[in-house]
């Protein structure tokens, strides 16, 4: 028993020793492009980086304008916005950091969401011409030009919103319709609340809830009620003075974007076999509760395996499909983005952020690009 329990000790020493040695040599050789990148170009753009990771770490630079493959099309962009992930990422929670890079942020560009021009278009690509107007989502959309695959996340902008409204939908819109109508499965009829009704999500969640059919609630703070009914929401409870767990509705679907409730409060609010979407942790920026909000992303799902009830976390697919309908809802006029504020300079990127992350956003923050 004594030689069993040396040798087992043996091998778990050896084990955290090669565990730390591996750890240690991936955190030093975790680098990005940067240097590279600051070669002097020939046809430069302008995009923001993040070389480092930290919001102080922004930087505006010069780099290689890119031409589209044959399977991509070249957009001149026109505007874009920002979302609470963005600033999780280029923070580098050490929870981000074993997809984002251990010690440096393996990919330096700066956004996701875009609104712009195509210019240039690849020798494969049929459906989108030099001159469309377009939007869309593509990692480093914070930029003069970014190149897109033109069978993926990318539509036509239709003609009834600006750029800067179409540059804010992307991540936020398709995070409401997919949290929706496949987590939540949301029919006509049903009663429907969006907790963080005001937000980027939350304003797309109570136009897409309202386009299905639902009657729907939406919780936000005493300021943005008017926003919130004036953008279809049946009915508007303000937090700073009722707690929707405490009332007497019952809910066919919760669409939690703040996850400031416990499960059993949730639960009570809930019909016998409704179903909470958790689709955000409190917004963005990093606060005193937002550790206990994303652990409620995880913990509740798997209380409610043992409930009639349902809590699902899910993370948004960036597609041309529904994107496509997100765009013929405003085509249609069922949904209009709201735009709280907007930016006139890539340079002013880090005060776009900061004032995110300030967590009073009333809808989308959009950068335009001149």
């Amino acid at each position: 028993m004594k030689r069993l329990l040396k040798w087992t000790f043996r091998i778990v020493l050896v084990l955290l020793l090669v565990g730390f040695l591996l750890g240690f040599v991936a955190y030093w050789s975790s680098t990005n492009d940067c240097n590279r990148n600051a070669a002097t170009s020939n046809n430069p753009i302008k995009a923001i980086v993040n070389c480092e990771y930290g919001i102080e770490n922004l930087q505006l630079r010069e780099l290689e304008k890119l031409s589209p493959n044959d399977n991509e099309v070249l957009v001149r962009v026109r505007a874009a916005s920002i979302n609470p992930v963005d600033g999780h990422l280029i923070r580098g929670s050490w929870m981000m950091r074993p997809m984002s890079g251990l010690r440096k942020p393996k990919n330096t560009r700066f956004g996701t969401d875009f609104a712009g021009t195509i210019e240039a278009i690849g020798k494969d690509v049929t459906n989108f011409k030099s001159g469309d107007e377009v939007f869309g989502a593509k990692n480093g959309a914070v930029a003069d030009y970014i190149c897109v695959k033109a069978d993926r996340a990318i539509v036509m902008k239709p003609n009834n919103i600006t750029f800067e409204q179409a540059g804010s939908v992307a991540v936020a819109g398709l995070t409401a319709l997919q949290g929706l109508r496949d987590v939540g499965h949301v029919q006509p009829g049903q009663k429907v609340l969006i907790n963080g009704a005001s937000g980027g999500v939350g304003t797309f969640a109570v136009q897409i809830a309202k386009a299905m059919g639902a009657e729907v609630t939406g919780v936000c703070s005493t300021r943005n009620l008017d926003l919130v009914r004036s953008i279809g929401a049946d009915h508007v409870i303000d937090y700073t003075k009722e707690d929707f767990t405490k009332g007497d509705q019952r809910y066919d679907v919760i669409f939690d974007n703040v996850q400031n409730h416990t499960f059993s409060e949730r639960r009570r609010v809930l019909t016998p076999n409704g179903m909470c979407v958790l689709a955000g942790i409190g917004g963005a920026g990093w606060h005193e509760d937002t550790w206990s909000h994303m652990a409620r992303s995880f913990t509740t799902p798997f209380m409610s395996k043992f409930t009639s009830q349902k809590f699902k976390f899910f993370i948004a697919e960036l597609n041309h499909n529904d994107l496509t309908y997100l765009a013929d809802l405003m085509q249609s006029g069922k949904m209009k983005p709201v735009i709280d504020r907007t930016y006139k300079s890539l340079t002013e990127t880090p005060q776009a952020l900061a004032y995110l992350e300030q967590g009073h956003a009333r809808g989308k923050v959009v950068i335009t690009v001149e």
